[in-house]
């Protein structure tokens, strides 16, 4: 979604590709049990200031949330971001890390609307998703979705700020930990997606954990 052209997209991309090569190097270099396992995601550059950006509630990343996706659907895979702040001017990216996710989903699964017979089947065919919505992604849409928009769960759910100075890397299983984003500007990340079965403990997933919740599997 960039407007440069000419020699300066191609910089762009090829800082991007770099960036993109570098973050798997470092996840395998701390996890070496992944390399088999590790699937791309998106590379992105987030240019712009995060606070003050004019947003629906949904997509307002300043608001504590889990990381699901309306048109992609992952069937229970793990969300693994990395970040890096390369902001030229030494300013930081400040987040909060909210409450633990299993309190979150006892806390909102109740408003969960079921599925609806069929629905998964329709959104893939009409291209509105790039994969089937399993039950799994229902759920994670909706815990996304429910939390960001209740304004009570926003002002009194426990938080805590988290300042992440320029040059600092970190990684997040961001469909896991209650994160927002609420101020920073000039921002590499990178997603990896992992299979639930790559993990070396398998009840930390999201998916495990919502099984144990509904009784049921869900992916």
């Amino acid at each position: 979604h960039t407007s440069a052209q000419n020699e300066d997209r191609q910089q762009l991309a090829a800082m991007m590709a770099r960036y993109a090569g570098q973050t798997r190097e470092l996840v395998l270099s701390l996890c070496p049990g992944y390399a088999d396992h590790l699937r791309w995601g998106l590379t992105s550059f987030r240019p712009v200031e995060a606070r003050g950006r004019e947003s629906s509630r949904k997509k307002d990343d300043t608001r504590l949330h889990i990381d699901a996706f309306a048109s992609r659907p992952n069937q229970g895979l793990r969300i693994l971001r990395v970040f890096c702040n390369v902001n030229p001017h030494g300013e930081l990216r400040a987040w909060e890390l909210g409450e633990p996710f299993d309190a979150m989903a006892r806390r909102i699964r109740d408003r969960i609307p079921p599925q609806w017979p069929g629905s998964a089947w329709l959104l893939e065919r009409l291209h509105i998703t790039k994969g089937r919505r399993s039950a799994y992604d229902h759920v994670m849409l909706n815990l996304h979705d429910q939390a960001k928009l209740d304004d009570d769960y926003q002002r009194i759910s426990p938080k805590m700020r988290v300042e992440f100075p320029a040059q600092s890397t970190w990684l997040v299983f961001t469909d896991r930990v209650m994160h927002a984003a609420l101020a920073g500007q000039f921002l590499l990340e990178q997603t990896f997606y992992l299979p639930v079965a790559a993990m070396q403990d398998q009840r930390c997933a999201p998916l495990r954990i919502l099984e144990e919740l509904y009784q049921r599997e869900l992916a």
